[in-house]
């Protein structure tokens, strides 16, 4: 074979971006003490709207500020981002998170609002959202961007973190000592979709 090439025909984003000045320690304890339910494995806020909070004002802002970037930058839209539903998650120690996506939505994202244990368990996306039949895993040293089953991502604190809300992911099992928190929450666009001519025109308030 001669003059080979190699290239990325679809890329998918991971964007990350630190907001930790958006975040005073007052509205860390707010959040710590919210009112937990059991989800599962980890807890839950029972608030599922938790930006809604004005105590969490700044927060949401700058959340959203983050997302404005991705839809006009990242995804190259004119359409806004908008927050819908944002919750808590507290991860105790020994536990992870089951492999999800997330539905009704078209960004999700993940905010490390407060210091992460050591280690901070790594959130791992998946390839693949279905059962595999068939399954042609690389070797561990051919391991590269176009064959690899997984991507992991290690969180920072004060660092929001958006994504697809198709990826399916999991959080990695605490196996620090302290708590895990974060606060998770998903988006839908908001705008005009569409063209009036062509019988496609969707309006999204």
């Amino acid at each position: 074979m001669q003059n080979t090439d190699l290239q990325a025909l679809f890329a998918e984003p991971i964007f990350r971006a630190d907001i930790s000045n958006s975040i005073s320690p007052e509205q860390i304890e707010f959040i710590k003490k919210l009112k937990m339910n059991r989800n599962q494995t980890n807890l839950i806020s029972e608030n599922l709207y938790l930006f809604d909070a004005p105590e969490l004002a700044s927060v949401k802002a700058a959340v959203q500020g983050a997302l404005d970037h991705y839809a006009h930058e990242v995804m190259g839209i004119k359409q806004a981002l908008e927050i819908t539903q944002s919750w808590s998650l507290i991860n105790e120690p020994g536990v992870g998170m089951h492999s999800h996506s997330h539905s009704n939505s078209i960004v999700s994202g993940s905010l490390y609002f407060c210091n992460m244990p050591e280690p901070p368990a790594k959130m791992v996306f998946e390839r693949h959202s279905t059962y595999q039949q068939l399954q042609l895993l690389p070797e561990a040293d051919k391991r590269n961007l176009y064959n690899t089953q997984i991507n992991v991502v290690e969180p920072r604190t004060g660092e929001v973190v958006l994504f697809s809300s198709r990826l399916q992911h999991f959080v990695e099992s605490n196996t620090s000592p302290q708590p895990r928190f974060s606060i998770a929450f998903n988006s839908f666009v908001k705008g005009k979709l569409g063209n009036y001519r062509d019988v496609s025109e969707l309006s999204i308030a």
